[in-house]
C-alpha cells in the first residue's frame, strides 16, 4: 500500500507508519457508537452549587493561589472565522448576478448585517477603509470591505483577531477579552497571568503583533504581568485521507494527503504545558467587562470544586501507590471504592464484583492514577453541541463523559430516548488538574479512547474523499480522566457562531 517514498513522507511529518495503518483500518471498519446509559442531570452526576457553596469554592481557590498554586488558561484559537460569514459570502456572490433587493430579501442574515452595520465594533474601521479608497458605503462595499483584502479581510482571519466589543477607548478582539478575563482568575500570587493559545501557523504572526501592541496597556490597566505563549497543532497529529474505496488519497503529484486531526489533536499541545490547574475555554466565548463577573465567579468555583476533591483523591493515590495491598485495610479499600463510584463518578463493570483484595486494589490503583477535570454544564436551551452523559467505557466501566451527538447511535430508539431526556449541554468550560500527588505530570496521551474518532466526507480537486478526526479534546481525548460535572449559568456561555451574534445584548 505504501511505497518507500510514502514511508519517507510519513516519517518526515513526524508520524509513524503503524499509526497511519491504524487510521486506514479505522476507515475500513468505522468507529463504534458510544453506548450511553443515562443523561447526567442535577443530582445524577451534575453538581449544583448554592451561592454559599460558590463563594466557599472560590475562596478555596484564591487561598491555593496565594499559597503558590500555578494556574494557566488554555484557549484553542486555531480556527478561521470564515464560517461566521457564510451568509455574507453568499450574498456577495449573488450580488454579481442578481438584483440587490432580491438578494437582500432572500438572505435575512446579510440584510441584518447591512442594515445594522453601525452597531458592530468594527464598523468605524470598515467605513474608514471604504472612504480611504474614495468609495461609497454601498451594500456591496459593506460586504466586500469586511470580507476581502480590499478592507478588513475578516473572511480570512481567525476569530481571535476580529473586533467583537466596543469600549470608550476602542474596540476589543476576543484575544484581548481572554487576556482581561484571564487576569481575573489565572494570575499567580505574584500577579503573573499565564495564557496559552493554540493558533494556525499563518495566523500566529497576527496574534504576536497584537500582543506586542496591547500588552503594556493591559498590564497597567489590570495590575498583572502577562505570560502569553502560542503553539500550533503538530503535523504528526494530522490524519491520512482516503478515497471512497479506503485507499490512500493522493494529491496531483502522487503524494499522500494528510488533514488536520481536529481539536482532539490539541491534547498534545495541552500535554506540553506545565501548571497545577489549567482552565480551558473556546476563543469565541467572551463578553464585555460589564458581564464578566459571573464567568469569573464560576471559573473560580469550578477550580475550588476540583481542589476540594483533589485533596481526597491525592490521599487515596498516596495510600494505593505507597503501600502494598496487604497493608491496606478492607475498610480503606471499601472507602476508596465508594469515593471512586459516588464522587469521582466511575462505576465498576456490570455484575463485576471484586471478591479478591488484590484485584480490587489493582482496579482502584488504575482508576485513581488519572488526571482530574471539572466540566461546567449549562441547562439545555436548544444550543447545538455535545452533552453530559453516563457512558460505558471500553473496559465495561461506566463513567461521566462529554458525548457528541455523532457518537450516539441515531437508529437506536433506546439511545435516542436518553438523548431526548438530556437536561444540559457542554459549553466547553473545563478546569483540569494534570499532576499526581507527587506533583508529577501525567502523560495525557495515555488517557484517550482511540475508538471515539469520527469520519466525515470531504472533497479535494473535485474528487471525493474521507477524512478522519481524532477523539475530541473534551470527549474522547479525555475519556479516561476522572470527571466531575458542575452546573454553570447560561450567562457564562456566549459564543459567536455568525457575525450577527455580535448584535446580541451580551456582545454590545
Amino acid at each position: 500500500m505504501f511505497s518507500e517514498k510514502d514511508k519517507q513522507q510519513i516519517q518526515e511529518r513526524g508520524s509513524k507508519l503503524e499509526t497511519v495503518q491504524i487510521q486506514i483500518e479505522n476507515f475500513k471498519k468505522g468507529f463504534p457508537y458510544l453506548p450511553i446509559q443515562d443523561a447526567a442531570s442535577v443530582g445524577n452526576g451534575i453538581i449544583r452549587l448554592s451561592p454559599e457553596d460558590l463563594k466557599k469554592r472560590g475562596e478555596r481557590y484564591d487561598a491555593k493561589i496565594a499559597a503558590g498554586t500555578k494556574a494557566l488558561k488554555f484557549v484553542p484559537a486555531s480556527g478561521a472565522a470564515s464560517r461566521m460569514f457564510k451568509a455574507l459570502f453568499q450574498a456577495l456572490e449573488d450580488f454579481q448576478s442578481q438584483p440587490h433587493e432580491d438578494v437582500i430579501a432572500a438572505n435575512r442574515d446579510a440584510a441584518q448585517y447591512i442594515t445594522e452595520l453601525d452597531r458592530f465594533a468594527f464598523a468605524e474601521e470598515l467605513k474608514k477603509a471604504v472612504a480611504d479608497d474614495g468609495e461609497q458605503l454601498s451594500a456591496t462595499n459593506k460586504l466586500d470591505y469586511l470580507l476581502t483584502e480590499k478592507g478588513l479581510n475578516y473572511g480570512a482571519k481567525p476569530k481571535g483577531l476580529l473586533k467583537f466589543h466596543s469600549y470608550e477607548d476602542g474596540a476589543r478582539t476576543p484575544f484581548e477579552e481572554h487576556l482581561v478575563e484571564g487576569a481575573k482568575y489565572a494570575a499567580d500570587k505574584d500577579r503573573k497571568a499565564s495564557l496559552h493559545f493554540t493558533v494556525s501557523p499563518e495566523h500566529q504572526p497576527g496574534f504576536e503583533a497584537l500582543l506586542a501592541e496591547i500588552k503594556d496597556k493591559y498590564e497597567e490597566l489590570l495590575g498583572v504581568e502577562f505570560d502569553v505563549t502560542f503553539s500550533q497543532q503538530k503535523p504528526s497529529t494530522d490524519t491520512i485521507a482516503v478515497d471512497l474505496e479506503n485507499e490512500p488519497f493522493r494529491n496531483a503529484d502522487g503524494s499522500l494527503l494528510f488533514r488536520p486531526g481536529g481539536h482532539g489533536a490539541l491534547i498534545e499541545n495541552l500535554n506540553d504545558l506545565d501548571a497545577d490547574i489549567i482552565f480551558i475555554k473556546n476563543i469565541d466565548n467572551v463578553v464585555p467587562d460589564r458581564l464578566k463577573q459571573p464567568t469569573i465567579d464560576f471559573k473560580k468555583g469550578l477550580a475550588g470544586v476540583l481542589l476540594k476533591h483533589q485533596e481526597k483523591l491525592f490521599y487515596y493515590q498516596h495510600e494505593l501507590n505507597e503501600k502494598h495491598y496487604t497493608a491496606l485495610s478492607s475498610n480503606f479499600l471499601a472507602e476508596a471504592a465508594n469515593f471512586l463510584e459516588n464522587t469521582l463518578n466511575t462505576k465498576p463493570a456490570k455484575n463485576h464484583y471484586y471478591t479478591e483484595r488484590e484485584e480490587l486494589y489493582q482496579y482502584l490503583k488504575e482508576k485513581y492514577n488519572r488526571p482530574l477535570r471539572v466540566c461546567g454544564m449549562v441547562k439545555n436551551e436548544g444550543e447545538p453541541g455535545g452533552g453530559p452523559f453516563w457512558a460505558m467505557n471500553a473496559d465495561g466501566t461506566v463513567s461521566l463523559q462529554v458525548v457528541e451527538s455523532s457518537q450516539i447511535d441515531p437508529d437506536s430508539i433506546q439511545q435516542q430516548d436518553i438523548v431526548q431526556h438530556a437536561t444540559h449541554f457542554n459549553p466547553v468550560d473545563l478546569v483540569c488538574a494534570v499532576k499526581n500527588y507527587k506533583g508529577e505530570k501525567y502523560d495525557l496521551t495515555q488517557f484517550t479512547d482511540p475508538a471515539t474518532g469520527f469520519i466525515s466526507q470531504k472533497s479535494k480537486d473535485g474528487k471525493e474523499l474521507k477524512a478522519q478526526e481524532l477523539p475530541g479534546l473534551w470527549n474522547g481525548a479525555m475519556s479516561n480522566w476522572n470527571t466531575l460535572f458542575v452546573e454553570v449559568p447560561i450567562e457564562t456561555f456566549n459564543p459567536v457562531k455568525t457575525v450577527n451574534d455580535l448584535l446580541r445584548d451580551q456582545h454590545l
